[in-house]
């Protein structure tokens, strides 16, 4: 199929993949910058920004064949690969299956939620995607604003006032409760778990979390390293689930380092224990918080 995307710079090839309701927009704030080095390759996936819905199936194994197809017909197997949220759970997939991807960034990785997780996660989204969509009318005041701005995106970033509101906006353009968005969010909450791969199959692969990551705690990172075992772990302090967004400089650090082979692991690591305890403390009512006025908002809608 033919996908939506952009593409930057010389050097060698760099592929980055969006999240959940997002486009390849989404990294405008690096783009630019990484293509001073890299030969940036930003992909629309299927069913969001620009390219063409998947018929039938939406789901990470689906999109990942939609890739690797995008990869054989523009000659770029064997990529570096950057995902964040979805996409960064979409790269390691890529990795899993071997021969696809070189080295890895997997920034804030979804899938790897468990117990209440699975509902906080499902329900959280698909009610801040149906927000989204009723104040769609309203957005570009609601966004120019730091303050609305930063309720909108407290559940994303972990100082949201910071973000451009251009970027603000065209995320929240795009955060819409489209079928494929729907196909998708069921079946990453629902659908199969994320499959691991075996120790010493993946040689260049880290992870990078946020700290006050609100959508994917940062205990799921245990499992993701259970799974993976290759990886080596990186920490964002103060980041949400965005670190392209909320911590810029500091991602083009690490995807530069990372695919230039001179990534070492962080010689003092920030205090991810009393962040995730604090994170998953408010996490609950975050949620309850998103729960209800999207309730709210949607039965005012009704009447």
């Amino acid at each position: 199929m033919t996908m939506n995307y952009v593409r930057r710079g010389t050097g060698k090839p760099l592929l980055l993949l969006h999240g959940l309701g997002s486009s390849l927009k989404v990294w405008d704030l690096i783009i630019d910058e990484l293509a001073t080095q890299r030969d940036v390759i930003a992909l629309d996936l299927p069913g969001f920004g620009q390219s063409p819905a998947l018929l039938g199936e939406v789901s990470i194994p689906t999109l990942a064949d939609a890739v690797i197809d995008f990869l054989i017909q523009h000659q770029l197997l064997g990529i570096d690969a950057v995902g964040n949220s979805m996409g960064a759970r979409l790269v390691l997939e890529l990795a899993r299956r071997g021969n696809v991807v070189g080295a890895v960034v997997s920034l804030d990785p979804g899938g790897f939620w468990q117990g209440w997780q699975v509902a906080y996660f499902y329900q959280s989204v698909r009610l801040s995607a149906q927000l989204s969509k009723l104040i769609q009318p309203i957005l570009p005041p609601l966004v120019s604003n730091p303050v609305s701005r930063t309720l909108l995106f407290a559940q994303f970033s972990a100082h949201p006032w910071t973000i451009p509101a251009e970027v603000a906006l065209n995320e929240f353009r795009e955060f819409l409760p489209t079928p494929s968005f729907t196909k998708l969010l069921d079946s990453l909450a629902h659908g199969p778990p994320q499959q691991g791969a075996p120790i010493g199959s993946i040689p260049n692969l880290v992870i990078g979390w946020g700290c006050q990551d609100r959508i994917c705690p940062p205990s799921q990172s245990r499992l993701a390293l259970k799974l993976f075992p290759d990886a080596q772990l990186h920490w964002f302090s103060n980041c949400g689930h965005v670190p392209q967004l909320d911590v810029p400089a500091e991602t083009i650090a690490l995807i530069l380092a990372v695919t230039d082979g001179r990534y070492e692991p962080q010689s003092q690591l920030p205090a991810t224990t009393k962040a995730s305890a604090v994170t998953e403390n408010v996490l609950i009512g975050l949620g309850v918080g998103v729960l209800l006025v999207g309730l709210f908002l949607t039965f005012g809608k009704q009447r």
